[in-house]
């Protein structure tokens, strides 16, 4: 907080003022509503809500209004406001196998059981710009055809079809409770667990530069998609006093699954591996992103040699991850640091000097 500057707390109303001013823009142009974001910008609040860890769409708007756009700053009042909420409950691993899809791919398999389906995506678009979309009141856009509608029923994961032969690793096991890493501090070397969630609640572009070098040869990570799947799935808590589980809402998740090839190693056959991401709302590029840095981060544990790839580098890939910690730390230099400032002015200029007569010497 700038204190020192002229006005003090009255410099820094007026500051706040400007910024709602700035905020709301031209007010000859209706305003932005909660609802228009939500549904409008859904991949935004779905960010935000990810990076944020809290599933609340309208919060997440809100977030987003407040912050004038500002996706990180938005994650930073979500996270800001989660911290106030009580812990009422814990709920049970949702099952993602019971997913009521909006879209499913593989890239590994062609025919699946319960199809292949597109859903909403940018995949097939043009990248023009849709001048019509400027116009008001522009025509509904017509609901996908009939044979390409989600499944009713329950669509099992792509990689069972490899596990019936044991070509890929089992899954791990899910009866271990994991740290909650919005609760406790991360420490290294960490679980796969809490690198998962670190990697869920990690800047997308950040998270996707890493994922993208493993591509290009940095962390030898070759992977399939085996399975992407964006739809909703139940969440449920177990109330000891009814001595079942109750549904209390749903949520939307991505989740990707990709394929990776293992040539084995001095403990494991050959086999495919697994990475693996999730993260709430439609955020394919984040779950596929996230799940090919996660298998590069598990090279230790299949017994793979460390090729020095950013990637693979687990104090480098966690403690850089989040952009919460690093805007943090990034914008303090924009608070004052004179007495700072002055000691490493004074340290220049002493130096200076002592290398005059060094320097008059010399000639």
């Amino acid at each position: 907080m700038y204190v020192a500057v002229k006005g003090g707390e009255r410099a820094i109303d007026n500051a706040h003022q400007w910024l709602a001013e700035e905020r709301r823009g031209n007010p000859a142009v209706p305003e932005l509503t909660i609802a228009q974001i939500r549904e409008q910008m859904k991949l935004a609040v779905n960010r935000v809500m990810s990076e944020g860890s809290l599933y609340d769409p309208d919060l997440a708007a809100l977030a987003i209004k407040q912050a004038r756009g500002d996706l990180i700053e938005a994650v930073f009042l979500i996270r800001a406001y989660r911290t106030t909420l009580p812990r009422l409950a814990g709920s049970l691993p949702v099952e993602t196998g019971a997913m009521a899809v909006d879209r499913r791919i593989s890239a590994t398999f062609k025919d699946l059981p319960g199809g292949q389906v597109l859903g909403p995506t940018f995949d097939y678009t043009h990248r023009l710009l849709d001048f019509a979309l400027m116009a008001e009141g522009e025509p509904a856009v017509a609901r996908a055809a009939a044979d390409d509608a989600p499944p009713a029923s329950r669509v099992p994961h792509v990689t069972g079809f490899l596990n019936r032969d044991g070509l890929i690793e089992a899954a791990a096991p899910d009866d271990i409770s994991p740290p909650d890493l919005t609760r406790e501090p991360m420490e290294l070397p960490a679980d796969r667990a809490l690198r998962l969630q670190a990697l869920a609640r990690g800047d997308e572009g950040f998270v996707l530069g890493l994922a993208y070098s493993t591509q290009r040869g940095y962390g030898r990570t070759h992977a399939f998609v085996g399975e992407l799947r964006i739809g909703k799935v139940a969440v449920e808590v177990e109330i000891p006093e009814l001595g079942f589980a109750v549904e209390v809402g749903e949520v939307e998740l991505t989740e990707c699954e990709t394929v990776n090839q293992f040539k084995g190693s001095r403990t494991e056959p050959p086999q495919f591996t697994r990475g693996y991401g999730l993260v709430f709302g439609q955020s394919e590029r984040k779950a596929i992103a996230m799940s090919l840095v996660d298998r590069a981060l598990r090279w230790r544990e299949l017994g793979e040699d460390d090729t020095g790839a950013p990637a693979q580098d687990e104090e480098f890939v966690l403690m850089h991850c989040d952009n919460i910690q690093a805007t943090g730390f990034l914008e303090h230099i924009k608070l004052p640091h004179y007495v700072d400032f002055q000691a490493e002015l004074e340290l220049v200029r002493r130096l200076r000097a002592e290398a005059d007569p060094m320097q008059e010497a010399a000639e």
